[in-house]
């Protein structure tokens, strides 16, 4: 169960860093906005820090998504919502 979470955890930091690049945000902007260090911030997007409930919608917040975005990110759904909300 621990290994399951574990391996969750990253795909969650995963969906972060590619919703954060298909926004084109920095890190250094993100850890700006969270006002924590870019590299505290790296570590949230390589999975080695873990995330908090209020960290997550912060960032989903931040990435103008829903926070089911970032636990289950599908590439095509988000493309075309970009595509609409221009």
């Amino acid at each position: 169960m621990k290994e399951k979470l574990k391996l969750e955890m990253k795909e969650v930091a995963s969906n972060i860093r590619k919703v954060r690049e298909f926004r084109n945000y920095t890190q250094d902007y993100l850890a700006a906005k969270l006002e924590i260090s870019q590299n505290a911030y790296s570590k949230i997007e390589l999975g080695y820090s873990k995330i908090t409930l209020d960290r997550l919608f912060h960032i989903a917040l931040i990435l103008e998504v829903q926070v089911m975005e970032l636990l289950y990110f599908d590439k095509n759904n988000f493309i075309s919502k970009l595509g609409t909300s221009a």
